[in-house]
């Protein structure tokens, strides 16, 4: 029998937080309690929150087919790294994730590491190539729930008609991109005051709101389950927030850096500033903060994007879009925002597992349940310098942040603990 014993912690229950401790026996929580004892491991959760392990539905592993960047091995230390027992893998690869056998390599590899829970994400179209669609049938039978054209939105509103009218026939969720190239061509950055400024050709707003807008249409006419990718603008906020009050099934996602970050960073022309969407003015980052806490933006997702150093090395203009974010995203949606922590847990583990299907993850601890879980120190400061993802594209380097996550278990295993990865 394998015991690990996680003492005078702070354990977070829909109900509010309790002091206690949690006992593990063979992947299973067997105890939740006081003074507990075992012969096994002890992890000492004093000052921390103990609660489910954190999920996010929106990663970029780049296997197959972009290893140099990162590959699910690297991806994976960096989401325990980060207190994450379930990732969805985005289906930008090369090949694109569009049939089944391509979702179970992803997942199978997930399981070889075995550090946390792979899951792919499918894509909507072909190659991506938005003009015929993907395997749906063969992705869903492989265990995709969520369908995106990530890195892209679906243009033809006619044939994501079509995939929205299949997919809610068998429960999946569209999740989109929202980017109108038309609007964003030649763009680097949000078009405002600073871009202005700099003289650079800037990503507007609308570029965001038009497609989410679109979509809205969509969702009235098929009722599927629709989800907004890392929302950026008050405007888009809006139109999920009037959904929501329509009824739509529609649900929305912000990441760690749009809450923390906004346009004057790019003053600094540090290609680590440089993502999509872009980062936004002043008044947005507040209207998505608001979002945030009050449920009207479901959950964050990290948008991991990996970058290899000589591919960042470059010029602003021309570097790729995209930051990691697995390693620091506790500690900066902490900081940034300062959750409560039952909605702490509901935005970063709970929500997420729902939205993706993923049933034994985001589970509020009891005993009987899976051991996956995490502690997080949210009054422990931090400063982010090395990682372990493979990339190391972060604008957190160096950057003093709020909290620090302790120790990842999943499935009943420690695989972080003491500022290290446990394979």
């Amino acid at each position: 029998m394998i015991e690990t014993l996680f003492a005078n912690g702070k354990i977070v229950t829909p109900d509010g937080v309790i002091d206690g401790d949690v006992l593990v026996e063979d992947g299973l929580i067997t105890d939740i309690g006081a003074n507990l004892k075992t012969s096994g491991e002890i992890v000492d959760c004093a000052g921390s929150l103990i609660g489910p392990g954190l999920v996010d539905i929106h990663v970029h592993f780049r296997e197959p087919g972009q290893e140099w960047k990162e590959d699910i091995g690297s991806g994976s230390a960096a989401a325990a790294a980060g207190g994450f027992t379930a990732v969805v893998a985005m289906p930008n690869t090369e090949p694109a994730i569009d049939a089944g056998h391509l979702a179970r390599f992803v997942s199978d590899r997930g399981r070889e590491e075995g550090l946390v829970e792979v899951v792919s994400a499918g894509a909507v179209t072909m190659g991506r190539e938005g003009t015929k669609l993907a395997h749906l049938d063969e992705l869903w039978a492989a265990g995709v729930r969520i369908f995106s054209d990530d890195g892209d939105s679906v243009a033809d509103a006619g044939l994501l008609r079509r995939a929205m009218e299949y997919l809610a026939e068998i429960g999946g969720v569209v999740a989109q991109h929202p980017e109108d190239r038309g609007l964003t061509r030649g763009g680097h950055m949000h078009e405002g005051t600073v871009s202005s400024r700099l003289g650079m050709a800037g990503l507007p707003a609308l570029a965001e709101e038009t497609v989410v807008a679109r979509d809205l249409a969509l969702v009235r006419l098929t009722g599927v389950r629709y989800h907004v990718q890392h929302v950026s603008t008050s405007g888009t906020l809006e139109l999920v927030s009037r959904a929501k009050d329509e009824g739509l099934p529609v649900t929305a996602e912000v990441t760690p850096h749009h809450l923390m970050l906004d346009h004057r960073e790019v003053q600094r022309m540090n290609p680590d500033v440089k993502m999509y969407p872009p980062l936004r003015q002043p008044a947005d980052i507040e209207a998505i903060r608001k979002g945030l806490v009050e449920g009207t933006i479901d959950v964050v997702a990290t948008d991991h994007a990996p970058h290899a150093a000589h591919e960042k090395d470059v010029p602003f203009e021309d570097a790729p879009r995209g930051i990691i974010g697995l390693e620091t995203a506790a500690a900066v949606v902490n900081t940034a925002v300062g959750l409560q922590p039952v909605e702490f847990f509901q935005r970063m583990s709970v929500g997420p597992a729902r939205i993706g299907g993923l049933d034994d993850q985001g589970r509020w601890l009891e005993p009987g349940g899976r051991a996956h879980l995490v502690v997080f120190d949210p009054s422990s400061p931090w400063t982010p310098e090395t990682f372990a993802s493979r990339a190391e594209n972060s604008p957190f380097v160096g950057r003093p942040l709020q909290g620090r996550v302790v120790a990842t278990m999943y499935d009943g295993r420690l695989t972080f603990r003491d500022g290290k990865v446990q394979r």
